[in-house]
């Protein structure tokens, strides 16, 4: 990592970021692109930044019935820890900025198209390439020491930034946990593959009918099982 990469990462940790990396979209600009535009695509590089939730309030969710702890989850997972990650985002473009960079922030909750079903990049694609984890059958980013439990955030920037590292291997094996636990049905098991489309691993449209069932039965659209159920993100004294 140079001087300044360090420095970022440093002001990001600062900041309460407990992942950092950066990451070569080089490879992906076409899927980037199909997504999200030729402005996104334009940028080479994406500093990532995540926060890992904590283990109590992820073990609300299996909870039957549990009003209280979807509404604790929904507060804390979404509307808290993106507001933190997005203000680290914007300090760290406006480092960059001041540095000679271009610097574009994507928030940590934005969805820019309702028929896709996502925002302007995927955030876990920038976490991905930056080696700080692998693509589950979830389809969520799974990092080894907090398995999915993480959110993330990411800055684009055409600063000359070198990555700090590739994306890890796959390490589901044959752990099918997520795929039978989740409750849409929406996942087909297939483990990740790049040159395939989301749409083969992954049905958005029965997500987001079991979401809003979930909203008009307790009027919180709150799930997050296929988060809970992976053996890689189980607190310390689980994971043996």
């Amino acid at each position: 990592m140079d001087q300044f990469s360090a420095l970022l990462k440093s002001r990001a940790e600062s900041l309460g970021a407990e992942y950092f990396g950066i990451a070569d979209l080089t490879p992906a600009r076409e899927f980037i692109e199909a997504q999200g535009g030729e402005i996104i695509a334009g940028f080479p590089r994406a500093v990532t930044m995540g926060i890992d939730l904590p283990d109590p309030l992820v073990d609300l969710l299996p909870v039957p019935g549990n009003r209280m702890g979807a509404l604790l989850y929904h507060h804390n997972a979404y509307d808290v820890v993106n507001r933190e990650l997005d203000r680290i985002a914007l300090h760290l473009s406006d480092m960059l900025q001041q540095n000679g960079y271009r610097a574009l922030p994507i928030a940590a909750s934005l969805r820019t198209d309702e028929s896709g079903i996502c925002g302007p990049i995927s955030h876990k694609l920038a976490a991905n390439l930056a080696g700080i984890g692998w693509i589950g059958r979830s389809c969520l980013l799974v990092t080894p020491a907090h398995g999915p439990r993480v959110r993330f955030v990411t800055v684009l920037t055409d600063a000359t930034l070198p990555p700090t590292g590739k994306p890890m291997d796959n390490r589901c094996n044959t752990c099918m946990a997520c795929v039978e636990t989740c409750p849409a049905g929406a996942f087909s098991g297939r483990a990740f593959d790049k040159d395939e489309p989301r749409e083969a691993r992954f049905d958005t449209a029965a997500c987001e009918r079991y979401l809003e069932s979930r909203r008009i039965e307790t009027g919180v659209a709150v799930c997050g099982m296929c988060l809970w159920v992976c053996p890689h993100g189980r607190n310390q004294g689980e994971r043996g």
